[in-house]
C-alpha cells in the first residue's frame, strides 16, 4: 500500500514484518538510541504522534507503529475481538523482539492507553517506562458501570461495534473530506470529538487521511454484532477494533495490571475538557440515551453512563497501593489530544519522564 501521507521532515516511513503481521511504522532518531514505542487511538494511525517524536532528544529512537486495523498496516490482519486488546498488546512485544529491543519507553493515547494497560499486566518486566495521554480505562468502552467496570449486561449490551453509526461508517468508507453533515461526516466528527474547539491542527489533512485509513469491513471496522434482549439492543461481535474494545472481552485486565511484579513508572496526561474519556462521554450509550439521543433509555439505575475517567483515576490510585508510581497532570483548555492541543507541556512532561528512567 502506497504511503499517501506528507510527513514531517525528520519522519521517515517504512515496513517491516514481525512474527506476527506486517506492520507500517514511522521512526526518528538514532538507530542505537534508547527506544521509545508510540501507541495512537481509535480512528487515527502513527502520523498522530510526528510532532511528539520529533521533540525527543537525540539520543532517543521512536518508533509509531499502524496498529492491527489501522493506517497501512497488513490489511487482511483482523482482530479477534475475544480476546479484548490482546491481539494488539501481542503485537507490540512482537514489534520490540523484531527491533532488538529487550526493554523500552511505552507512550500511548486513548485506545492505545487501554492497550498499555494490557501490556502491562503481561510483559512490565519489558517496560522501562509508560505514558498514558488520555488513556482509556483496562475495562475498555460501553455498558460497564462502576469504578472497576462491571458489565450492565452479562452479553456486552450497549457494547461493540453496534455503537458505531452506519452514517459515519458509510462515510469513512467512502473517503469523506468535506463536511456536508454536521455530525456524521469524519472531518466534523474529528474536529467536534479529538480536540477542544476552536482548535485545529496545523496537519489536518494529515490527521484526516489517517482516521480515513482505518480498515473498514465486517470483520474489521466496526467490525460484526449480534441482536440483543437488552438495551439498546446489540452486543459485540468476535471480530473487529470496536468489539475488542467491549468491557466484555477485556474483564481481567485491571486485575492483572495490580498483580503485575514489576510496574514500570506512569506519566498520566488528561485534558480537562476531553469530551471522550470523561464520565458521561459522549461516545458511551448510556450518556446518549441520557441525552435523548438513543430511545427507550431504561433509566441510570439498569444503564448509567460509564464513568470511564473515574475508571481511569480507580487504575491509578489502585497502582499506586500496589506499589507503582504515577505523575499524574490534568491541562486545562485541552481535549482529547493534549499531545496535539499542549504541545510544549506534554513534550516536557514526556521528556522528563522519559529521563527519570533513562
Amino acid at each position: 500500500m502506497k504511503d499517501s501521507i506528507h510527513h514531517l521532515p525528520g519522519i521517515e516511513s517504512t515496513r517491516l514484518r514481525t512474527a506476527r503481521l506486517d506492520m507500517h511504522l514511522l521512526v526518528s532518531g538514532p538507530e542505537d538510541g534508547r527506544p521509545v514505542l508510540f501507541l495512537h487511538g481509535n480512528l487515527s494511525s502513527s502520523t498522530f504522534w510526528e510532532e511528539t517524536m520529533l521533540a525527543l532528544p537525540d539520543r532517543y529512537r521512536a518508533v509509531a507503529p499502524d496498529q492491527r486495523g489501522y493506517g497501512l498496516t497488513e490489511p487482511a490482519a483482523r482482530v479477534d475481538a475475544t480476546r479484548g486488546f490482546g491481539d494488539w498488546a501481542d503485537d507490540v512485544v512482537a514489534l520490540a523482539d523484531t527491533l532488538g529491543w529487550g526493554d523500552f519507553h511505552l507512550v500511548a493515547h486513548s485506545l492505545g492507553g487501554c492497550i498499555a494497560w494490557a501490556v502491562i499486566g503481561t510483559w512490565s518486566q519489558r517496560l522501562q517506562s509508560v505514558a498514558l495521554a488520555s488513556a482509556g480505562p483496562p475495562c475498555g468502552f460501553g455498558g460497564a458501570h462502576g469504578d472497576r467496570g462491571e458489565l450492565n449486561y452479562e452479553d456486552g449490551a450497549g457494547s461493540g461495534a453496534g455503537l458505531a453509526h452506519a452514517e459515519f461508517v458509510s462515510r469513512v468508507r467512502q473517503g469523506e473530506r468535506d463536511t456536508s453533515h454536521p455530525l456524521f461526516s469524519p472531518r466534523a466528527a474529528m474536529n467536534r470529538l479529538l480536540w477542544r474547539p476552536p482548535f485545529r491542527p496545523a496537519r489536518e489533512e494529515e490527521l484526516l487521511t489517517a482516521m480515513l485509513q482505518i480498515h473498514v469491513g465486517d470483520q474489521q471496522f466496526p467490525g460484526d454484532w449480534v441482536p440483543s434482549s437488552h438495551w439498546p439492543g446489540f452486543a459485540p461481535g468476535r471480530f473487529g477494533p470496536i468489539n475488542a474494545m467491549s468491557p466484555r472481552y477485556n474483564g481481567r485486565v485491571l486485575e492483572r495490571l495490580l498483580e503485575a511484579r514489576q510496574k514500570p513508572r506512569l506519566l498520566w496526561i488528561q485534558g480537562a475538557d476531553d469530551v471522550l474519556i470523561a464520565d458521561n462521554s459522549l461516545s458511551d450509550a448510556g450518556t446518549q440515551g441520557q441525552l435523548g439521543l438513543r430511545p427507550a433509555w431504561p433509566g441510570a439505575d439498569e444503564f448509567p453512563p460509564q464513568p470511564y475517567l473515574s475508571q481511569v483515576t480507580y487504575a491509578l490510585d489502585q497502582y499506586e497501593r500496589t506499589g507503582g508510581h504515577v505523575r499524574r497532570l490534568m491541562l486545562p483548555d485541552v481535549g482529547h489530544t493534549p499531545y496535539l492541543e499542549s504541545p510544549v507541556e506534554f513534550q516536557t512532561a514526556l521528556i522528563e519522564h522519559l529521563k527519570s528512567r533513562s
